[in-house]
């Protein structure tokens, strides 16, 4: 699959046409996605539609950026006018939107072409994307295992090689963890850095909507679309706009890179250890400077994040819980645990998050970004429930989670990209963590350490 710049750029060259881009995507979804099924909805009709108009305006001039005519889908949580938007659940399963929701109105107006709505894990509550409504997404890698959560649908149309670009959101990691699986970068912005409206929500203070796409820079075009105030969606910052996108063959920027010595790399197999550290020492190669950080409670803040999500998910679906035979059973058992958490225990835990907050700040006065692992271990197999880490039986749900979900709760930006591959072929995932709006500095790291590493991305199979 080209970049989408390499894409944008034969577009406007006249070599390819937005028309043929859409149909040899809605071709790669027949052929693929019986196997991977990383799509509820395909919009077929709208897509060759919308790309023929494509064609039209690139070819009287009218140009709206790098991606317009290109290729794209959306995870089925963001309302699409027109078409239904399931939450990858039964109780929303006829639901129809009235209007689109923001980030699908500004890929819109870029002249993007929706595809489909992926699939994802019901009500974007787990990380196996193993849906009892509209079946299990697999991998690309190795169909036997899960493209991880909640976001597997569009992690796995990226890898696939079916679109360059997807929507996911993250609540307790589910960009992050399904880019880590499947291969592909995931950015989950800064809180409020891109508008949530029209986006069915699981956590209140936690939600966060971004990008999954085939390179760096892919998710940086597509964050340059989303990012951006919204006045309908009070939790949005009001920031100019920035050039989030790195030039081609950018250098490593003077930057301090922080490897903590507690938490991150505990617990976490030592293959993916390793190969977060050689990304590390390739970005020190590139002019970087890397030290070792020691880190606050992180199991503190994932504790905090978790009663947080609990009590907030219960919230949002008290209207539905009556419906008990509507629910998957993990998602379920959630949202029964949600309304058990006492509000003295929630108000508590969002004292703690706002004390721990102050805590981790501190760790900027000595660095600019963190190097860590996205999740302990590669795809898991479909099914699994535990995986031994270190020679211990863990949850998979829990241990898969850890090294993610704490960046929520602090709404710090952080990007997964892959930096290895075991025997079998199942990629590693190297987050990169930054402050609050240090998305540009984020992928410029990103892309200079995505240049070395010269990784493939998205499988052709």
């Amino acid at each position: 699959m080209m970049t989408v710049l390499e894409t944008a750029a034969a577009l406007r060259a006249r070599k390819i046409s937005s028309s043929e881009l859409v149909r040899d995507a809605l071709t790669r979804i027949t052929a693929l996605d019986q196997r991977l099924n990383a799509f509820i909805t395909v919009t077929e009709d709208s897509a060759r539609v919308e790309a023929k108009a494509a064609d039209n305006e690139l070819a009287r001039g009218i140009d709206r950026g790098p991606l317009h005519g290109i290729p794209v889908a959306v995870k089925d949580v963001f309302w699409t006018r027109g078409v239904a938007t399931t939450a990858g659940s039964r109780i929303f399963a006829e639901y129809v939107p009235p209007h689109n929701a923001a980030v699908v109105e500004a890929l819109i107006e870029a002249g993007a072409i929706i595809v489909g709505k992926t699939n994802m894990h019901e009500l974007a509550y787990g990380i196996t994307s193993e849906n009892p409504h509209y079946g299990a997404v697999r991998n690309p890698r190795d169909p036997a295992r899960i493209a991880g959560g909640s976001s597997g649908g569009s992690g796995a149309a990226v890898a696939a090689g079916i679109v360059p670009v997807a929507l996911g959101t993250d609540t307790g990691g589910s960009i992050r963890i399904p880019a880590s699986f499947c291969g592909v970068v995931g950015l989950k912005p800064t809180y409020g850095r891109v508008s949530r409206y029209g986006m069915m929500p699981l956590g209140f203070t936690l939600d966060h909507a971004g990008p999954i796409a085939d390179t760096v820079r892919d998710a940086a075009i597509a964050l340059e679309v989303l990012a951006g105030y919204d006045p309908r969606d009070d939790a949005t910052c009001r920031r100019p706009g920035e050039n989030f996108v790195p030039p081609e063959h950018t250098p490593m920027p003077e930057v301090r890179i922080g490897l903590p010595e507690n938490f991150y790399f505990q617990r976490v197999m030592p293959e993916v250890a390793q190969a977060v550290r050689n990304a590390a020492a390739e970005a020190e190669l590139l002019g970087a400077r890397v030290s070792s950080v020691r880190v606050p409670d992180v199991a503190a803040l994932n504790t905090v994040a978790r009663l947080i999500l609990l009590a907030e998910a219960s919230a949002l679906m008290e209207p539905h819980l009556h419906k008990r035979d509507h629910f998957g059973a993990d998602v379920l058992a959630l949202l029964d645990q949600g309304r058990l958490v006492p509000a003295t225990d929630y108000v508590n835990a969002q004292r703690l998050r706002r004390k721990l907050g102050d805590e981790f700040r501190a760790i900027w006065r000595d660095v600019d970004c963190l190097f860590v692992p996205a999740t302990p271990f590669p795809a898991p197999l479909q099914g699994q429930r535990t995986v031994a880490v270190d020679g211990q039986e863990e949850d998979v749900r829990l241990a898969a989670t850890r090294l993610v979900r704490g960046f929520n709760a602090l709404g710090w930006p952080a990007l997964s990209m892959p930096c290895g591959f075991d025997s079998y072929g199942l990629p590693y995932g190297l987050q990169i963590v930054g402050p609050p709006l240090s998305e540009a500095r984020i992928l410029r790291v990103a892309a200079a350490l995505e240049d070395r590493l010269g990784l493939v991305t998205a499988t052709r199979s």
